[in-house]
């Protein structure tokens, strides 16, 4: 009797041999015989990841060169009124071209940095400059047009020496152990108080809708709505016209389309808003158009025609200033504040994502070559410095790749090559109009301003310190003063509440205070790496956690699981009194 083999679909075929080659046993592929393959994974379905992860990234490059151009980057303007430069043709000239530089820097940042991580790491982790980040860079360390307290090539410095000393941090574990100090209470409020910014934001006119304007007087914010040219210079208020700014509702329009989208769970609905509102701002002779008939309208509308063209960076290349002595204390200001965003920042971000499929290790809170990822952050920092961009963390938007399907640093590099393809497209990604990202960033403000329901509210030093760092951010546009505002108010209410408890040897105790989330100094963290090498002799050889990721459906049916009930299981550290958890704990 003749036997007939099985006949695979090419499909099958192609990730079979792909599992079989070098590729498939470096990223540790089912069917690559390698100790310790990842079940379920195949090549093209990696790829495809790649592709979902990007569609969900793809605004933050003509979101991120919008809010950087705010700052007018090295462009030159003597005017003691700063929102009078961009009336002066050569400074808005100049401002649109460090726009189109900034398209490219973010396009290949992103490409390199999202490329090199997945090889180095083999996590399905995608790296792009950072939102929020790039803000509080804009709009208070540089300021609007130069109107800020540091020079741009000096922040840029800042950015560049941040990221050498996260290299030290990562290398000798500091950085693990410096998260565990802050108080989560904290890291939670300034995420949620940066997604309140980013609203704001997005809400304004710079980098936005245009919904709200700066007030006069006793009016420190007011709504606007008004088209540009009827805002009066002196009290930055609409002199008539609110709320009639065609351009304004086109953009809340199509932030219903987001919403729909999003209820879906559509991965790409962002990139759809974007490209939606920008196709119906590109012809000339519309109410919405961003290409007037003006000389700036003129210039835009010639870079566009280009569609393919690879922009020389004449502006952005390298444009450090490390003349840092006469902004001293400003500056060690900004690479501290820098220093410790992006440390709650990325970190939670990588912690998020490699938790995603369960890959943390409970007992020590440590993932699968952190040193290595924490180190490949720091690097694409410093390299970022370079390229006018700011802070390169982990996306979270890597999340949609990971749901995909992605296991693996194949993930990574696929969205890296595709941001790579997208330099060459600079003309179309330059021309994005304010109004058509402004959306984008009032719903990932709202996306980040979710934490803000895992704040332990029942005790008042918890709840205090991060209501202030909730408004102080936003209100004042200044990530770092509501930062440091809400660590001193937590230390303070903490250490007099806790002085008082004991020196009444417990008979006067503020109402639930049980409920105090529990904080110590003396926060558990991994060894480094180099000590682990040789304790692990034995185990690893290379130093490292061995990766050993959950299969593609043992993910899927823990995510099931999880959301049958639509709910999320309480926290431990708001849940349980502490004086159980003291009891516990000894």
């Amino acid at each position: 009797m003749e036997i007939r083999r099985p006949q695979y679909s090419p499909v099958i075929r192609f990730n079979r041999l792909a599992a079989s080659s070098f590729i498939g046993r470096l990223f540790r592929l089912e069917g690559s015989s390698h100790p310790e393959e990842i079940a379920g994974t195949t090549f093209l379905n990696e790829l495809r990841a790649g592709a979902t992860a990007f569609a969900a990234m793809t605004y933050i490059i003509a979101v991120n060169a919008s809010i950087l151009s705010q700052t007018g980057g090295p462009c030159i303007c003597d005017e003691k009124n700063r929102n009078d430069c961009d009336k002066i043709p050569s400074y808005a000239t100049c401002k649109e071209e460090v726009r189109r530089d900034l398209v490219m820097a973010t396009s290949v940042m992103a490409a390199l940095s999202s490329f090199m991580f997945g090889l180095a790491t083999n996590l399905p982790i995608a790296l792009a400059p950072g939102m929020g980040l790039n803000a509080y860079f804009a709009f208070h360390v540089v300021g609007y047009n130069g109107s800020g307290k540091v020079p741009y090539g000096v922040a840029l410095t800042a950015v560049f020496l941040e990221g050498l000393i996260f290299i030290f941090f990562a290398l000798t574990g500091l950085r693990q152990w410096l998260v565990k100090l802050i108080p989560s209470t904290i890291k939670i409020a300034t995420g949620a108080g940066i997604g309140l910014f980013l609203a704001e934001i997005g809400l304004s006119y710079g980098s936005g809708i245009g919904a709200i304007t700066g007030g006069w007087n006793a009016t420190p914010l007011t709504i606007a709505g008004c088209p540009i040219e009827m805002i009066i210079p002196q009290t930055q208020m609409c002199d008539s016209g609110i709320m009639t700014s065609p351009k304004m509702w086109t953009a809340i329009f199509v932030g219903g389309i987001f919403v729909y989208l999003m209820a879906f769970r559509v991965k790409f609905a962002f990139l759809v808003g974007i490209l939606l509102v920008s196709v119906v701002s590109w012809p000339r002779g519309t109410s919405v158009t961003y290409f007037p008939n003006t000389t700036e309208g003129d210039s835009r509308f010639d870079f566009f025609r280009q569609v393919t063209s690879f922009h020389p960076m004449k502006h952005t290349l390298n444009a450090l200033d490390w003349e840092i002595a006469e902004h001293g204390t400003q500056f060690v200001l900004t690479l501290f504040t820098f220093l410790y965003m992006d440390i709650i920042d990325a970190t939670a971000t990588l912690y998020s994502m490699v938790r995603f499929c369960g890959v943390v290790d409970d007992i020590d809170g440590d993932f699968p070559r952190s040193t290595l990822t924490y180190c490949c952050d720091a690097l694409s920092i410093s390299t970022s410095a370079l390229f006018s961009c700011l802070p390169i963390t982990a996306f979270i938007e890597s999340g949609a790749g990971i749901a995909a399907g992605g296991r693996t640093g194949i993930t990574a590099m696929a969205t890296g090559v595709l941001f790579l393809i997208a330099v060459m497209f600079g003309p179309i990604f330059s021309s994005v109009p304010p109004w058509a990202t402004g959306p984008t960033l009032i719903l990932v403000g709202c996306l980040m301003a979710r934490q803000m329901t895992e704040i332990n509210w029942r005790y008042i030093g918890d709840t205090l310190p991060s209501f202030v760092v909730i408004a102080f951010v936003p209100f004042s546009s200044n990530v770092a003063y509501g930062i440091i505002a809400g660590m001193f108010l937590y230390a303070t209410i903490n250490i007099l509440v806790t002085l008082t408890v004991r020196m009444s040897g417990g008979t006067l105790e503020p109402e639930n205070y049980d409920f105090k989330e529990y904080w110590t100094w003396k926060a558990p963290r991994s060894k480094p790496w180099y000590i682990r090498m040789f304790r692990n002799s034995g185990k690893s050889t290379d130093g490292f956690h061995p990766q050993k990721f959950p299969s593609v459906s043992d993910c899927e049916m823990m995510r099931a699981g999880s959301s049958d009930e639509g709910k999320e299981e309480p926290r431990a550290t708001v849940s349980v009194p502490l004086k159980t958890f003291s009891r516990v704990t000894r």
